[in-house]
This record gives structure tokens, C-alpha cells and sequence, in this order.
């Protein structure tokens, strides 16, 4: 506009003159005034919210005479022992949950690849970073779970996020199960699509929610955990997919916490469950919980792989996966596929923790016996002092607080392996009832 009320009578030089005077007044003086004018606390990090929490949190630990129980370093190989600063702890904080992280025919593959593809893929996989070890793990998904292609991301996390994101647009709706993962949520955000969450498990909240808002959108994505992380419990897979099919929705199903450790050889809710394969659109797993590695996968059909290999970001524009995690994750899956009896003997272990808490009247909340038993101690304090006094008792059980779960239902989160002897599992729940009273006092005399 100021270069049309410029353009007549005047010279080329005015006018270039002029537009810099124009763009100096508009730009420059503005941009000047408003940087004097802008408050400190708006350029400084630890001005932050969240950063003050973090800080309060930290004070409130140390008066209550605990460590950080966040970030400890562990000296060695993650499984049923774990050491800590040259300290032996019975460890139920690690994802092993089939006993194969320190497996040698896992690590065999590993170095194989290291030394045939080194030790990074160098490149995004769209450009030069494709390596055999990536498709044939992907090949291995796809026919576990019984899909026509799958595609492994270098991130759990990113999985999740960047699949929602390339598939749902802002005339789309998403509906969330409550205790979703937080890159379940964070997906459905970044999507800008309409979000509805039900309360955990709840198909008839569900249903009533998509009977209000379904129409009035195109597509539908209905979300939900397998095997859900916090709580220990499985997601009502049947009722989802009668009603997906009868309100025209997509179905996710993350099965970050329910491969290897649901279904009668480990492939799931789908197994347990005994579903068609075709009835959930996209599958999604990890690769650092029972196959040992570290990333995440999307299972379902060719058209949705080949979408997520030209748009999600998080894959196009990522490094591809390191070709030794790739073949020591399908190592790790073969291992599981032929010794079903891993399978079996983690849940075996998991439902014995399970009754003996009850027994001991810990509170499990929802969980059925899965690997995952949360000891649910209420408030935040009480699970920060329990897990120090099982630390200092010999057992690691982290605990989980707001926001990673409501307020009020903070716990310790108890992740059960097949490697786990029944002695460990029998010490760390009646040390758990035994030191409990002593955390809520501990709690009670810091908040009084």
C-alpha cells in the first residue's frame, strides 16, 4: 500500500530512500520501544512457571528428607537388579518385562549389525538413511500383528504425536480414554482437531459422547491404551471396535505396555481379545519395553504406512532408527514368539504381586495382573517418602505424581519381568505394606 501511494513522480532514488525511511519508522523504532517496554520475567528461563515448580518440588524433597528420585544414574544392564552408585537394588522400575535386555543372542544381533551398518543410520530414512534391518523388523511387526505394512519411528513419543497429526486435520474429531499417554493427547492437540476424553474404560461415556458430537465432523478418531501404563488395567477392546464400526470412527490402539505381556503369546489385546486384526485402523507399539530397544511403530494397511512415510513429520524429517536397535528389537520379538513360556511365566509373576498386595490390602485400583501393578497411596508426599524407604530397604518402585496422574491417586508403579524371583516379589510387597504407615506420617508431620 505505501509503495502505491510512493509509486508517481518521483524518482527512483527517492522512492527507495522514502521506502527505507518507511520501513525504519515501522520496523525498527516500534520493535525498539516495545523491547524496552517487555518485562524481564518474559526472557529469562527460570522466571518460568513450570520451572518454579520444579524448583518447590526439589524444596519440599529435601525437608522431607528424601533424594531425587528422578534421573538416578544406573551403573549397569537394565533387568531384575539394578545398581546404583555401587548398590544392589531389587529393580521394578525398568521395562524388561521379558527377562531379554541382557539376553546374548539380543546382544549377538546387535553387534552384528553395529559392525555391517555402524552405529547410526546418518540420515533421515525419506533421503539415505533406509538400511535391511529396518524393513525386516517392520515385515516381523506387520505379521505379528496381522496387517498389511507397519513402519518404525526413532521415538516412542513421536510415534504417537506425528501419526495423529498426519492423519487428523481441524475438521476432525479425536476421543480419548482419560488415562491415555501423554503422546495420545499431545497428538490430538498438535492435530488441531476437535478433543473429547471419557473417563477411563467408560464405553458408555463413550458412546454418549460420540452420539452428540460424532456428526459434526468428518473423520473420528477413537484412542485408547491396550494395556494401560499407570493403571495396570485392559482397555474393553470389543465394545470399542462395535462402536467404531457403528459411528464410522478410525480405532487406535497403543500397545506400548500390552506386547509381551497380554494374549497368550504376547501379541496383545488383539490376541487376548481375539479380534480381526482389521477391525483397529492403526496399531501402534514401542520398541523399548519388551523388545529391548529403543522407538516406536505404527501396524495397519499399505495406504496408511505409505501416508505416514510422506507426512508425519516426525518420521520424514527424523533420523532413521539405528540399524543395531532395529535388529536386536527383532531379535528380541523372535526370542518371545519361540519361548511363549516367558510370556506365560511374567504373567504368572504379575498376577501373584497382584494378589499378594491385595492380601496385604494395598490398594491396585483397576489393575487385573498385567506387569504393571500400582500401589495407589493418594497423595503426592506419601509416594515420594514410600519410594525413599524402599530405596533405603533395598527395592527401586518409582513414584508417580500429579500431573503424570490426577490428584489424590498419586502411587508407586511396580513393573513386573519374568526374571523376577517370587522372593523379590514377596519382599518388595510386604516391605511395601510394612513401610506404608510410616510414609503417611512422614507426610502427614511435613504437611502439619
Amino acid at each position: 500500500m505505501m509503495e502505491q501511494k510512493i509509486r508517481f513522480g518521483m524518482s527512483s532514488e527517492e522512492k527507495a530512500r522514502l521506502l527505507q525511511s518507511v520501513k525504519r519508522k515501522t520496523h525498527d523504532e516500534p520493535t525498539r520501544s516495545l523491547t524496552r517496554s517487555i518485562p524481564k520475567e518474559y526472557t529469562c528461563f527460570d522466571t518460568l512457571a513450570c520451572y518454579t515448580q520444579v524448583q518447590v518440588e526439589k524444596a519440599i524433597a529435601q525437608k522431607l528428607g528424601v533424594e531425587q528420585p528422578y534421573y538416578q544414574c544406573h551403573d549397569g544392564i537394565s533387568q531384575e537388579y539394578a545398581t546404583i552408585a555401587g548398590k544392589l537394588y531389587s529393580n521394578f522400575s525398568c521395562y524388561d518385562y521379558l527377562g531379554l535386555n541382557n539376553d546374548k543372542r539380543v546382544h549377538e544381533a546387535c553387534k552384528d549389525a553395529l559392525a555391517k551398518y555402524g552405529v547410526s543410520a546418518s540420515a533421515s530414512r525419506l533421503t539415505a538413511g533406509e538400511r535391511p534391518p529396518h524393513r525386516m523388523l517392520e515385515k516381523a511387526l506387520a505379521k505379528l500383528h496381522g496387517t498389511e505394512d507397519c513402519i518404525s519411528y526413532v521415538s516412542g513419543h513421536a510415534t504417537n504425536v506425528s501419526t495423529i497429526a498426519a492423519l487428523f486435520g481441524s475438521k476432525d474429531v479425536i476421543f480419548y480414554d482419560q488415562a491415555s499417554h501423554n503422546s495420545l493427547v499431545m497428538g490430538a492437540s498438535l492435530a488441531q482437531s476437535a478433543r473429547f476424553s471419557y473417563p477411563n474404560n467408560d464405553t458408555k461415556a463413550l458412546r454418549s459422547l460420540l452420539q452428540t458430537h460424532r456428526h459434526n465432523f468428518q473423520r473420528a478418531l477413537i484412542v485408547t491404551e491396550g494395556l494401560f501404563g499407570m493403571d495396570g488395567s485392559i482397555t474393553n477392546l470389543p465394545e470399542l471396535i462395535a462402536l467404531k464400526k457403528e459411528f464410522s470412527c478410525f480405532l487406535m490402539v497403543d500397545e506400548a505396555h500390552s506386547i509381551g505381556t497380554v494374549g497368550a503369546s504376547g501379541k496383545g489385546v488383539g490376541e487376548h481379545f481375539h479380534v480381526n486384526p482389521s477391525d483397529v485402523d492403526i496399531w501402534m507399539g514401542t520398541l523399548s519395553k519388551t523388545f529391548c530397544g529403543c522407538g516406536g511403530y505404527i501396524a495397519g494397511s499399505a495406504a496408511l504406512i505409505e501416508i505416514i512415510q510422506y507426512h508425519a513429520s516426525g518420521f520424514v524429517y527424523s533420523v532413521g532408527m539405528p540399524p543395531m536397535l532395529a535388529a536386536s528389537a527383532l531379535c528380541a520379538l523372535n526370542c518371545m514368539l519361540a519361548e511363549p513360556w516367558r510370556v506365560s511365566k511374567l504373567q504368572e509373576k504379575s498376577k501373584r504381586m497382584l494378589l499378594l498386595a491385595k492380601e496385604a490390602g494395598l490398594d491396585t485400583g483397576v489393575a487385573q495382573g498385567y506387569a504393571v501393578i500400582p500401589i495407589i497411596v493418594g497423595d503426592s508426599l506419601t509416594a515420594v517418602a514410600l519410594s525413599q524407604l524402599l530405596k533405603d530397604n533395598g527395592i527401586l518402585a518409582l513414584p508417580i505424581i500429579y500431573p503424570g496422574v490426577a490428584e489424590g491417586r498419586a502411587r508407586l508403579r511396580f513393573f513386573v519381568s519374568a526374571s523376577h524371583s517370587d522372593e523379590q516379589i514377596t519382599t518388595a510387597i510386604n516391605t511395601t505394606a510394612a513401610l506404608l504407615p510410616k510414609a503417611r506420617l512422614q507426610a502427614e508431620a511435613f504437611a502439619g
